[in-house]
């Protein structure tokens, strides 16, 4: 059977991008038959964009100006995305939120990932509100994205435990070791087709 063409992926930043990198090795790897096509950032100074560029990725630095909407932000990235054909597009620490711009023109192709088992715990700081309600588990959460916040369908997700001993830090730590592990895996299981999203529900579809 022949080789299908990579799927192309964009990858928005703002930070580090530890799933930026997380995504990039399995794609070389061999894992998954897609081709981040460029990444974007809000942040000039985001070490994201270092990340890329040492693997040859294109960069764009799209950050907002005083006084501009939401959505006239959102539109500008809409049009670099369509420049670099993206299929999907897979928010990495993009800390902003997106309007119906971006909503609408990648239906069911916008994934982002949350520090904590959705509906648990959305929004900021997820680690401490799992640490200061006492929970005894916490852990990841791999959606689509809605118009909500962390409201979108489910994808994966992956559970860690919450000890006596437990502070944010380490919380934090446990979860990004399931983040790398899940992210990668939810974007390859849509590269292969494998995700049918019915309602709230995404059924995965494996050959």
């Amino acid at each position: 059977m022949p080789q299908q063409t990579p799927l192309k992926i964009a990858v928005l930043v703002s930070g580090s991008g530890t799933n930026l990198q997380a995504l990039i090795d399995r794609i070389e790897q061999g894992d998954i038959n897609a081709n981040i096509a460029c990444v974007i950032s809000n942040k000039a100074e985001a070490l994201a964009l270092s990340r890329a560029r040492q693997h040859g990725i294109p960069t764009e630095v799209l950050e907002s100006s005083a006084g501009q909407k939401r959505s006239e932000y959102d539109a500008l990235l809409v049009k670099i995305l369509h420049r670099y054909n993206v299929r999907l597009v897979v928010l990495a620490g993009f800390m902003r939120i997106l309007t119906d711009v971006m909503i609408s023109a990648f239906p069911n192709a916008i994934m982002n990932i949350h520090p904590a088992l959705l509906p648990a715990f959305p929004g900021l700081n997820a680690q401490r509100q799992a640490l200061e309600y006492g929970v005894r588990f916490t852990g990841c959460t791999v959606h689509f994205v809605d118009s909500g916040t962390d409201t979108g369908p489910i994808i994966l997700q992956a559970v860690v435990p919450i000890t006596a001993e437990d502070t944010v830090a380490t919380i934090s730590e446990k979860i990004q070791v399931e983040e790398h592990r899940i992210y990668p895996e939810a974007v390859r299981l849509f590269v292969q087709g494998s995700l049918k999203v019915e309602e709230r529900r995404v059924k995965i579809q494996l050959a």
